[in-house]
C-alpha cells in the first residue's frame, strides 16, 4: 500500500519504520516546512495518509489530503470536539474518509472496552464517585487529553448521575498547579499531569467511603499507537467514510 504521512515528528518517524516493516511504502512526507507537497504527483498517488500533527493544522490537513482523493487517518486530538459534525458530513455528503481516533493502542481499545462495561456495572451503585486523571509527556499541547474525553463520554453515556465531564486540575511541567478538583457532582473531573516524556498514562477511579476501584492504561512506549495507526490504514484502505477504533477492533 502507498502511504503519505503527515506530520514527521517522533510519531511520524515510528509509523514510517512499522509501515515499512509490514511492507508498505511510503511515497510522500510531508511536515511544516514542505506543506507544498500536497500539490505533488507523489502525494496524489497515495491511498491513505497518516495525519499526527496538531490541533490547529489537523482540519486542513484532511480537507487538502481530500482535495487530492486521499483518505486520511488522523490520531492529532484536540480538534475534533469542535469539527467532528463538519467531517461527519464532508465524509457522509462528498463522499470523503476519515478514520480518526484519539488512541490507536490495541491496548487503549481493550481498556476502553472494559472501561464502558464497568461505567455500566457502577451505575447502579451511587455510593462510588467515579474521577479520571491522565499524565502525558510535556510536549502535549490539550489537556484533558482526547483519549481521556473519549474514555470521559463513555462514562457519561452509561451513568445516570453524571451529565457531562469537566477539566480538574492540570499539573504543568513547570511546577505549576492550575483548575480546580471542586467540581460539580454529576460532572465527571478529569485532572490532567504534564511531565518527563511518559507517552500516556489513563486512570478511571470509583471512590467510596468503603474502598475504592481505579482502572489504569500505561503506555510503555509510542510503538502500539504507531502500529495502530498503521492497521487503521490498511482498514481504511477499503472502506469509506467517518471510521473509528469501534470499526477496527470489534470487541
Amino acid at each position: 500500500m502507498k502511504i503519505a504521512l503527515i506530520g514527521y515528528g517522533k510519531m511520524g518517524h515510528m509509523i514510517e519504520e512499522i509501515a515499512l516493516k509490514r511492507g508498505h511504502r511510503i511515497v510522500c512526507i510531508i511536515d511544516k516546512d514542505n506543506t507544498g507537497d500536497f500539490d505533488s504527483e507523489a502525494f496524489r498517488s497515495a491511498e491513505v495518509a497518516i495525519e499526527f500533527t496538531t490541533p490547529d493544522t489537523a482540519r486542513e490537513n484532511c480537507l487538502r489530503a481530500w482535495q487530492k482523493g486521499v483518505k486520511v487517518v488522523s490520531g492529532s486530538t484536540g480538534w475534533m470536539e469542535h469539527h467532528g459534525e463538519e467531517m461527519r458530513r464532508l465524509c457522509a455528503e462528498e463522499g470523503n474518509t476519515l478514520f480518526w481516533a484519539s488512541n490507536f493502542s490495541l491496548g487503549v481499545a481493550v481498556f476502553s472496552a472494559v472501561n464502558k462495561y464497568l461505567a455500566r456495572i457502577m451505575n447502579r451503585f451511587p455510593a462510588y464517585d467515579v474521577t479520571m486523571e491522565e499524565t502525558h509527556h510535556i510536549h502535549k499541547l490539550d489537556a484533558p487529553s482526547g483519549t481521556a474525553i473519549t474514555l470521559a463520554e463513555q462514562i457519561v453515556a452509561e451513568m445516570d448521575r453524571k451529565t457531562g465531564w469537566t477539566k480538574g486540575e492540570l499539573h504543568a511541567a513547570d511546577g505549576t498547579t492550575s483548575g480546580t478538583r471542586h467540581t460539580p457532582d454529576n460532572l465527571l473531573r478529569i485532572d490532567a499531569v504534564r511531565r518527563d516524556e511518559v507517552p500516556g498514562i489513563h486512570s478511571v477511579t470509583y471512590d467510596s467511603e468503603a474502598d475504592s476501584i481505579t482502572l489504569t492504561h500505561d503506555a510503555h512506549s509510542r510503538k502500539g499507537f504507531a502500529l495502530g495507526a498503521v492497521l487503521a490504514a490498511e482498514f481504511t484502505a477499503t472502506h469509506s467514510g467517518l471510521l473509528g477504533i469501534d470499526d477496527l477492533f470489534d470487541f
